[in-house]
């Protein structure tokens, strides 16, 4: 009789904590403009060969982490698709985005040929192993081409895909205000910008200037400044006041600024780390103290 009172007021306490957003995950969940739910936190596979890939998303699925951005750029994503092959969640609680990297094209023609087939080998290459269900659930442009009409031609290959269905949602990264404008008249303006953005780091208006263009979602990365937010004085003062990492307080920062962020880590007790960040929030002050650092670009 006692065990089954000790175990009703459990799962009582665990519902409470799920209600108030405390609990692993809570809070992390962010509304895309075409209406796709996205975690807030994200594994951005980084510089590894593929078993590294395979064993470190293994570690991120085990820790809770369902958003990951395999960037073409890494060149593991054969490994990342291999640990989605591997894993027993349902692909459909899953979040993958792939990428296209066709900079360097020229021309609205070449650009949509080179886009086109950089889509193709994102679901070959991702979906090598079995894991990816036939669908990308976002694509993302590495980098804008260096005209408007070559943008063009990029987007034009992201939007059959798009139509295509094999992918749910389209992308861009490291795109200015400017080269956004670009995309063409009635195009479908795309779900989230992925740029450099921490404490300290990045054009302070980028999250306004995006979210104005069609609620465009930053997403940020090399989210602690590549390392140098973590000695940042005012950044482990303020932890120790909520005795939280350096980390923990930065990312918190980007969430509390209406963006979310792409990281990297090895180890699960690193990505139960970066996860843990809603069970506390920066007062007023200390995230005026950190809006500071930032500078208009």
């Amino acid at each position: 009789m006692m065990y089954t009172i000790i175990m009703a007021l459990f799962g009582l306490l665990v519902s409470l904590t799920l209600r108030s957003g405390l609990a692993l995950g809570g809070g992390n969940t962010a509304t895309l403009n075409n209406g796709l739910a996205f975690q807030k936190v994200s594994f951005g596979l980084q510089v590894y060969d593929d078993t590294h890939a395979e064993q470190y998303t293994a570690l991120a699925l085990q820790a809770g982490v369902r958003n990951f951005f395999a960037s073409v750029l890494a060149g593991n994503q054969i490994g990342f698709g291999q640990a989605l092959g591997a894993s027993k969640v349902p692909r459909e609680d899953i979040f993958v985005c792939g990428s296209a990297n066709t900079a360097s094209c020229s021309g609205h023609d070449d650009c949509y040929r080179q886009t086109r087939a950089a889509c193709q080998t994102n679901l070959e290459d991702l979906g090598a192993a079995g894991g990816l269900g036939g669908y990308l659930d976002m694509i993302m442009l590495d980098y804008p081409s260096t005209d408007c009409q070559s943008i063009g031609g990029q987007w034009a290959a992201f939007e059959e895909m798009l139509r295509n269905k094999t992918t749910k949602s389209i992308a861009v990264s490291n795109f200015s205000p400017q080269q956004l404008k670009c995309l063409p008249p009635n195009a479908t303006v795309p779900a989230v910008n992925q740029l450099p953005y921490s404490v300290g780091h990045g054009n302070d208006n980028s999250v306004e200037q995006d979210k104005e263009m069609g609620g465009i979602l930053v997403q940020a990365y090399s989210p602690l400044g590549s390392g140098s937010v973590l000695s940042d004085a005012d950044v482990v003062k303020i932890g120790q006041g909520h005795n939280k990492s350096a980390a923990q307080v930065a990312l918190r920062w980007i969430i509390q600024r209406n963006a979310t962020f792409t990281t990297s880590s090895s180890t699960l007790a690193h990505f139960q780390e970066d996860l843990s960040i809603f069970d506390f929030e920066l007062s007023g002050e200390e995230m005026r103290v950190l809006d500071a650092k930032m500078q208009d670009e």
